[in-house]
């Protein structure tokens, strides 16, 4: 990613399970090349989300799974909130944790999702100081649609994108990765925008806001909308990254996050355009260990299809055709109705 060498594709992302230096050291423990810790914000109003966060888990059948579970297929839908601490210590602290994490190869990031320019800028210039060598900034956190207005940014002009990720650059010396949102129409264009900034690498796409009906109490889930992410975003996902990958170029770092659930989904990311991959869901809902194995999944695929991680990168984005390079095929669509249909 950049200047940065990964030991292998597979990044613990940014929640509540990296909020303390034990889950930032369990999940370097488990085998992640790094960790996103978690996102620091500095609205006062923005860090008491904190204390308003649930979570919940849904089936593929819309219904809400006992948290711990071990059912697979579930769904994340939650209310997060960000790290309640300074600046100073928290990046003191992730400074203090990427030294140690430097003996084996590995990084610990931080992560920021700013209420404006002028704190971004700030917080960026404190990163640097503290020694943060990579600096992820999230300017597509779905929670900004219904935190308290100016706590917390979302950015979807690629103008305004370029400004931002500029200044931030001019601030920050040390790999800058740029997160973007979920939803929009133009994700390839501000991935691009970023990257003419000065981004080192982009991260796509973010969770998207939803709001689940429960059947049996008549009332939503947790009471609110809420940030959701499933195994069924992967080939949103995947779409986001060809197609940032044919606009911005080859040569663009791309990172994969929301839905990768196994070793297996890892490889679809990367074969999609993506260098590494973020995963969060998976490690709040089955611990640490989940790292383990999915790393463990992907070497066993590598060494099947005798690749490298590195040859997987965009296999499948550049073999991706338009609908006008398909050869006709006359009637095909009567294979796919009831028979009813047909007469």
């Amino acid at each position: 990613m950049g200047d940065l060498a990964l030991v292998n594709p597979v990044i613990c992302g940014s929640g509540e399970h990296v909020m303390t230096a034990a889950g930032i050291r369990a999940a370097l423990a488990a085998g992640a090349a790094g960790v996103i810790a978690k996102s620091l914000n500095e609205s006062a109003i923005a860090a008491r989300q904190l204390d308003i966060a649930d979570y919940a888990l849904v089936r593929p059948d819309n219904t809400p799974a006992a948290w711990g579970t071990s059912e697979q297929g579930l769904s994340l839908f939650c209310r997060s909130g960000l790290a309640q601490t300074t600046a100073e210590e928290w990046f003191a602290l992730l400074a203090e944790l990427d030294r140690e994490a430097m003996a084996t190869n590995r990084f610990v990031a931080a992560s920021i999702i700013p209420a404006g320019l002028d704190a971004a800028v700030e917080l960026a210039g404190r990163a640097g100081k503290a020694s943060i060598r990579v600096l992820e900034l999230n300017i597509g956190s779905p929670q900004s649609l219904e935190a308290a207005p100016g706590t917390i940014l979302l950015e979807s002009d690629e103008a305004r994108l370029k400004h931002v990720v500029g200044r931030v650059r001019a601030a920050f010396g040390g790999q800058l990765w740029v997160k973007l949102p979920g939803l929009g129409t133009n994700l390839p264009e501000l991935a691009r925008a970023a990257r003419e900034a000065g981004a080192d690498a982009v991260g796509m796409v973010g969770r998207f806001m939803a709001m689940l009906p429960d059947v049996e109490t008549l009332a939503p889930v947790l009471g609110t909308s809420a940030g959701y992410s499933g195994g069924w975003a992967l080939p949103i996902t995947c779409r986001w990254l060809a197609m940032t990958r044919q606009m911005a170029g080859r040569n663009t770092p791309l990172i994969g996050t929301n839905g990768a659930r196994s070793g297996l989904d890892v490889a679809r990311f990367m074969l999609a355009g993506a260098s590494a991959v973020e995963l969060t869901s998976v490690v709040l809902q089955s611990g640490f260990a989940a790292l383990t194995d999915i790393i463990a999944e992907l070497d066993s695929y590598l060494a099947r299809k005798g690749l490298s991680a590195a040859e997987l990168v965009g296999r499948a984005a550049d073999a991706l055709q338009t609908y006008q390079a398909q050869a006709p095929r006359p009637g095909r669509w009567r294979d796919f109705v009831p028979q009813e249909t047909l007469g």
